[in-house]
């Protein structure tokens, strides 16, 4: 007899990671935690290799709001890596444009930058494909399988791995 669903206690880590974090988020003004986790998404690559989200600040608002009450947006406060701060505050209004998007809403109406050495680490590169005697090597090892998707398959791990972990045959 399959286990019973309802019963199961595994839950995706993502699930778990979200409901912790997003508290701590909502002080620094995040309502939820998808802006910081998928910033190299919404800005692109380039924009997220030099900066970071620190925090939304919201204006202030007002204890009694009147029924005509419009809420302001948000100034997004970036951490920003020395000289890109100018490329960032040139591209502001298009990433504006992209966090609104992302969140669904116009959330966020100007961009304050912070200049400054980011907090996270830096994400690893792709390594470099692998050079021509190590193909030549793993070429050699499977030349007798005859699927030809499963050989290819094998001749990119193979040469990887000759390569070895520094990227040296």
């Amino acid at each position: 007899m399959p286990p019973n669903p309802k019963k199961s206690r595994l839950v995706p880590l993502a699930d778990l990671v979200g409901g912790a974090v997003d508290p701590v988020l909502a002080k620094l003004g995040f309502s939820q935690s998808s802006l910081i986790l998928h910033w190299d998404d919404i800005v692109g690559e380039r924009i997220a290799a030099c900066s970071e989200p620190i925090k939304l600040q919201w204006p202030p608002r007002p204890a009694k709001r009147a029924d005509d009450f419009v809420v302001e947006p948000a100034t997004l406060v970036l951490r920003v890596t020395g000289a890109m701060a100018l490329d960032v505050q040139h591209e502001a209004p298009q990433l504006i444009a992209r966090v609104n998007a992302h969140l669904g809403w116009r959330a966020v109406g100007r961009i304050a930058i912070r200049q400054g050495p980011l907090t996270r680490a830096a994400r690893p590169r792709r390594p470099a494909p692998p050079d021509a005697q190590a193909l030549a090597r793993a070429e050699q090892a499977v030349a007798g399988v005859a699927d030809e998707t499963l050989r290819k398959a094998l001749v990119e791990l193979g040469a990887r791995a000759l390569r070895g972990p520094a990227g040296k045959a």
